[in-house]
């Protein structure tokens, strides 16, 4: 948490003369260097990566630190990726997403001396418990939950019977959302059924369109992805017959008005949060940051026309997560 405390002054005290030796200005903020490493997805999937590089940009400008960005191909991108950054002495050295954890492991041990930092990876479970790493965590079931809720309600009132879900791979991060989803829906609309699917990609967009449009085929008139750029495709396929889709990540909204709102992570928060804290000097490793509705760290989306029906009724359920009224949402798809 961070306190900025305001100091004013009275017209008399304005124009007194400091004191011999006290300093008169602010001093200038450490400048830093930070590496981010993408997962597969690439800056170009419109959702996580892209959110994560929105947030060393933020720090660029905000914190004026210096920021470079290494995009991974494949898994075995991972390990040079982050050793490359490492051994250029980065200050910071950023990882993003589940998938590296592994690789951020072996790279932190090696690199005792260098500050990473990992997103959706529970530092203390690392294989060989680094102290350098810190882990940048998110209740993504609370996202799922609120954007869950709406699509039930929504089918309730338009004689759906029926939501689905397109997840990547089933990790953590992307069940936690399913699972999420899946009891916000049942608690607006008891008798809802939900399906989902898993392309095991996060790039491949007709991968998951081919699963958006069979989870149709069978009643499904609420697609949410969960899938990355590969889950574009899903909502491409509600789009093309005319159901509504949901977002993830980031606000999806300009993908079309067929969008009905979209699941929140903001991963740019938590990035630029990391770094500010790697500037002060108050980064731990070994600790992790999680990010909820409490701080902000996740929400839903601008919703459209047809979701904007139950935007009151949704802000309720998010205040009653907020205060504990609403506990022990689900975070495991079964």
């Amino acid at each position: 948490m961070l306190v900025v405390a305001a100091c004013g002054s009275d017209d008399n005290s304005s124009s007194s003369t400091p004191a011999a030796g006290t300093a008169t200005s602010t001093p200038a903020a450490k400048k830093i260097k930070v590496g981010l490493v993408t997962d597969i997805g690439g800056l170009n999937d419109r959702s996580f990566n892209q959110l994560a590089n929105a947030g060393l940009e933020k720090a660029k400008t905000d914190l004026g630190i210096e920021g470079r960005v290494l995009t991974s191909k494949s898994n075995s991108d991972y390990v040079p990726n982050l050793s490359s950054l490492a051994q250029q002495k980065e200050d910071l050295v950023i990882g993003v997403g589940f998938l590296m954890a592994d690789a951020m492991n072996t790279v932190a041990k090696k690199f005792p001396d260098t500050k990473f930092a990992i997103i959706d990876v529970d530092a203390t479970t690392l294989k060989d418990k680094p102290t350098n790493v810190t882990g940048l965590l998110f209740k993504e079931q609370q996202a799922g939950y609120l954007v869950g809720y709406m699509a039930g309600l929504w089918a309730k009132d338009n004689n759906a019977d029926t939501v689905s879900s397109v997840g990547g791979q089933k990790i953590p991060p992307v069940d936690h959302y399913i699972a999420g989803f899946q009891a916000g829906a049942k608690a607006a609309n008891p008798g809802i059924k939900t399906l989902n699917g898993y392309s095991q990609d996060f790039v491949d967009q007709a991968k998951c369109k081919e699963i958006a449009l069979d989870q149709i085929s069978k009643g499904s008139k609420v697609v949410f992805q969960v899938a990355g750029q590969c889950g574009l495709g899903a909502l491409d396929a509600a789009k093309e017959k005319g159901a509504q889709g949901i977002g993830v990540d980031a606000d999806q909204g300009y993908l079309g008005d067929h969008i009905m709102t979209s699941a929140e992570k903001k991963v740019d928060v938590a990035v630029e949060t990391a770094i500010k804290a790697a500037q002060d000097g108050s980064i731990k490793g070994g600790t992790d940051t999680t990010f909820d509705l409490t701080n902000d760290g996740v929400g839903y989306g601008k919703p459209n026309a047809e979701g904007a029906k139950y935007e009151a009724q949704v802000k309720e359920v998010a205040d009653k997560i907020k205060s504990g009224a609403i506990a022990d949402i689900p975070d495991t798809v079964k």
